[in-house]
């Protein structure tokens, strides 16, 4: 195999801790025996001095500079672009720098396996899907004493944070229920709703942004994983919950329902408070709640397999093959 030089710009470096961030990171590992670096515009210092072979980046607006910047350079040779949740689901319909990106790139990827479903009839030939992976984990031993839910998102809009606050509040307070929110308040007026659910709900704790493994035991320990996104290209956490042995809740839409299946049983509407609440309550009752509890838990470990690195890492090895041998 030859070796090639993979710059991936991704809006977001490890300060951020986010989803692009995780992604390029791990594509980088995965990318191996490829000299793969992670930057945030291009062309950077390096790229000055060592040609670059394939440039991969992650979110199509957020990106469009490096994407338009390789382009007239090189052309479409070596160009991939990879599509977000915002992308597919708001900013290539509308958005004149998020389109270009679409139509300049010699190979476009979504997340999941419905995302393409969003992807403009004249680019459909060059879209693949790369499905994300994670590592499985050992499931933790959970407590018996109440049902433990943990959701995982930075508070951003898109993420919906309001919706997870306002179920808890109509959850009783002697439910049995507690729920740790975890994710940092990047708005402000999010950050005081966390605030003022918490003071006025004993069983929601913020407990702000957390590092990855702290995240990660806590998903293990969870009964239940909640995921009230409005959009999404493909949510890793959903993946390391499933590949910990925890069922998720999550809203009905294509960026969850890709990954979990279209027959997956424990989803609510977007936005629908009063029906996650239902959910959460039908998990907690004593005759129901372990059966549905543990029929999500099966439906998810048939999708796991789904998530293997290897997997991954051959899908992401033919994506650069064929970018650089256009």
């Amino acid at each position: 195999m030859q070796k090639l030089r993979v710059v991936i710009v991704s809006p977001a470096l490890a300060d951020a801790n986010n989803g692009n961030w995780q992604t390029a990171r791990r594509w980088q590992h995965l990318l191996q025996p490829h000299f793969a670096r992670i930057v945030r515009q291009w062309p950077d210092d390096q790229a000055l001095t060592t040609p670059d072979d394939v440039l991969l980046a992650l979110h199509a607006r957020r990106s469009a500079d490096a994407v338009a910047a390789w382009h007239a350079q090189r052309g479409p040779k070596g160009l991939g672009l990879a599509l977000t949740g915002t992308d597919l689901y708001r900013d290539i319909s509308h958005d004149a720098q998020a389109q270009q990106s679409v139509a300049l790139a010699h190979s476009l990827v979504v997340l999941n396996p419905l995302g393409t479903r969003q992807v403009p009839p004249q680019h459909q030939t060059k879209t693949r899907v790369i499905v994300q992976s994670t590592a499985s984990r050992q499931t933790l031993r959970k407590t018996t004493r109440h049902l433990r839910v943990v959701m995982v998102g930075h508070l951003r809009d898109e993420k919906d944070p309001l919706t997870l606050m306002t179920a808890a509040r109509l959850l009783p307070a002697d439910c049995g229920i507690l729920i740790d929110h975890i994710g940092a308040p990047l708005d402000t007026a999010l950050g005081q709703a966390a605030q003022a659910t918490q003071a006025q709900c004993p069983h929601y704790r913020w407990l702000g942004a957390l590092p990855h493994r702290q995240t990660l035991q806590r998903i293990q320990r969870a009964h239940l994983l909640v995921h009230t996104s409005r959009m999404e290209g493909g949510a890793h956490v959903l993946m390391e919950a499933i590949c910990s042995g925890t069922p998720v809740l999550a809203s009905r839409i294509d960026g969850n329902m890709g990954l979990l299946g279209e027959d997956y049983e424990g989803v609510f509407e977007p936005g629908d408070a009063q029906g996650l609440a239902e959910r959460l309550l039908a998990c907690r009752e004593p005759k129901s709640g372990p059966t549905l509890v543990a029929h999500l838990q099966h439906q998810c470990a048939l999708r796991a397999p789904l998530f293997e690195p290897q997997a991954e890492r051959a899908a992401l090895h033919r994506w650069v093959q064929d970018l650089w041998t256009l």
